[in-house]
């Protein structure tokens, strides 16, 4: 599966701090939980990448 190949399938994501410090990204399809806990670095770096991703999708014609 690549990142262009589309998958019928829900699921649902939560982002928020833990008591630790850290940023999770939970996200839940089905039976199936996955926690994600980022340093908050790293979480600001994977939002620049989010909103670099937005901006190139933005610039992309539909078919």
């Amino acid at each position: 599966m690549g990142i262009n190949d589309e998958r019928d399938l829900e699921a649902n994501m939560q982002i928020g701090p833990t008591e630790l410090g850290m940023v999770r990204l939970f996200i839940t399809s089905g039976t199936m939980e996955i926690p994600m806990d980022f340093d908050p670095e790293e979480a600001e770096e994977i939002a620049e990448e989010i909103r670099a991703a937005a901006a190139a999708a933005r610039a992309v014609k539909p078919r």
